[in-house]
């Protein structure tokens, strides 16, 4: 099933979704974030999260980018972030899973920059792309069953 990846931000919230399979995430959409209250932007999220469950391929999880110091230290960004995780979980069916995105930025602009030299045509894609880092990484992190060689023998 599919999974929702959110770079929370001041001003933007970036969205990412994955495959069906739950292996590759991609870029889907930025939200203006601007001057709305966290407790209605959780509601705005909500409502994509039932939209998502709500499709044939559903959704199993949201995995919401949780900012840290390198040095895996709280920074200014981190509270706001456990308070929107607050109110985000209580509005959803799927589990929320706070998921370190430190350098998830720079890793989506290093991205971003291999197709697009323009920093400014690359802004509006920045967040998106963010949330798409963000989301791979919780992919990745995830134990899949093992597959077996179609005869059915174990190797």
């Amino acid at each position: 099933m599919r999974a929702l990846g959110i770079d929370y931000g001041r001003r933007r919230i970036g969205l990412a979704l994955s495959d069906a399979t739950g292996l590759l995430a991609r870029p889907w959409k930025t939200i203006a974030a601007a001057g709305g209250a966290p407790s209605h932007i959780a509601a705005i999220l909500a409502a994509e999260v039932a939209a998502l469950e709500a499709e044939e391929d559903g959704l199993s999880a949201v995995a919401l980018g949780y900012p840290r110091k390198l040095n895996g230290e709280p920074n200014e960004q981190t509270a706001a972030v456990e308070a929107f995780a607050a109110l985000l979980r209580p509005l959803v069916n799927v589990p929320v899973v706070l998921q370190d995105e430190r350098l998830s930025s720079r890793e989506a602009e290093s991205l971003l920059a291999r197709s697009e030299k323009d920093w400014r045509k690359r802004k509006p894609q920045l967040d998106a792309a963010s949330a798409a880092v963000i989301l791979q990484d919780y992919l990745d992190a995830q134990i899949r069953p093992a597959s077996h060689p179609s005869g059915g023998e174990q190797l």
